[in-house]
């Protein structure tokens, strides 16, 4: 997918083969590549993304869990959460091709806006996918990680292992303790693309966690900022203060899709959504104070309760 991953692990007692858990490792990154990855050209979304309107494509178990959580947080995101931006992220430059660097012409974004749409382009029957256009491209690149995360998670586990911590390309599980006996410590960035540094650090433990932003994948053009998190109604880059949102929840693959569907909403609806969704997150909005940048979080009642407890 792009990216790299990391696995941490206290080894437990009784010890542990760790040429076989990396041979496991390696073989279930190279399953969730083979159905949810974008840049093979063999997996099974490229063959989804291949199909004619109307033609039925039979999903794998792992894609139809997927996809049945897509599909949840579609609906309660204000449909902001989409699968289908895929043609929009390509023109847009932020997808598997050659990025293109240029705000598109207005005809190209309405063109692409007619296969884009979740609930219309996408219809799941049973264990059966169709596809309402023949353009329509699914992207998985804002859950896709999130489940390869959950599934290293399952396969550590399956080697007896309780504590560890499992990262891809910033999606993470922690299960358990760190070496130390303390939750494993989880910095947050703080959402500058000029240089790095963390904002502040949590202690996580059974809990999935992503971090979606707008600061690290973007271009400029005329001197407007254009980031990579599209508005799906709109057809173009957000436009709100929000810079970055923090997800903690059940599983890594929800805290993916959350993270991305909250930050595209913003944090004045999106905290409403995360506060009836029970979703502990946390937003950090850029302020202009005195010709300055500064940045100012604001968190649900469940992110509180985690950062206290």
């Amino acid at each position: 997918m792009g990216t790299t991953y990391t696995v941490v692990a206290v080894e437990p007692q009784g010890g542990l083969n760790k040429n076989d858990l990396q041979t496991a490792i390696d073989a279930a990154l190279q399953d969730v590549d083979r159905k949810m990855s974008n840049w093979n050209p063999s997996s099974e979304i490229s063959r989804i993304n291949a199909l004619k309107a109307n033609t039925p494509f039979s999903l794998s178990t792992d894609m139809l869990a997927l996809l049945q959580a897509a599909q949840a947080v579609h609906e309660t995101s204000d449909k902001q959460f989409d699968l289908t931006l895929g043609p929009l992220i390509d023109l847009w430059g932020f997808g598997a091709q050659k990025p293109i660097g240029r705000v598109p012409d207005a005809s190209g974004v309405t063109a692409a806006m007619q296969t884009v749409g979740q609930s219309d382009a996408l219809t799941l029957d049973g264990t059966t996918l169709k596809k309402s256009h023949d353009g329509t491209q699914m992207y998985l690149s804002a859950i896709g990680k999130g489940f390869g995360v959950d599934r290293l998670g399952d396969t550590i586990r399956s080697f007896g292992v309780t504590d560890f911590m499992v990262e891809i390309g910033g999606d993470i599980i922690a299960s358990g303790k760190n070496a130390e006996g303390m939750p494993w410590q989880i910095a947050i960035e703080t959402p500058d693309a000029l240089q790095r540094s963390f904002l502040k650090v949590l202690g996580v433990s059974d809990r999935g966690m992503a971090t979606s932003g707008d600061y690290r994948n973007y271009f400029e053009q005329d001197g407007t900022r254009y980031s990579h998190i599209l508005n799906a109604t709109t057809g173009r880059p957000v436009t709100h203060a929000t810079a970055s949102v923090t997800v903690l929840t059940e599983n890594a693959m929800l805290a993916d899709a959350w993270a991305t569907a909250l930050l595209v909403v913003g944090r004045e609806r999106g905290m409403e959504i995360a506060e009836r969704q029970n979703l502990a997150a946390l937003f950090i909005d850029r302020e202009v104070t005195s010709g300055k940048m500064r940045f100012k979080t604001y968190a649900t009642d469940q992110f509180d309760s985690i950062q206290h407890s």
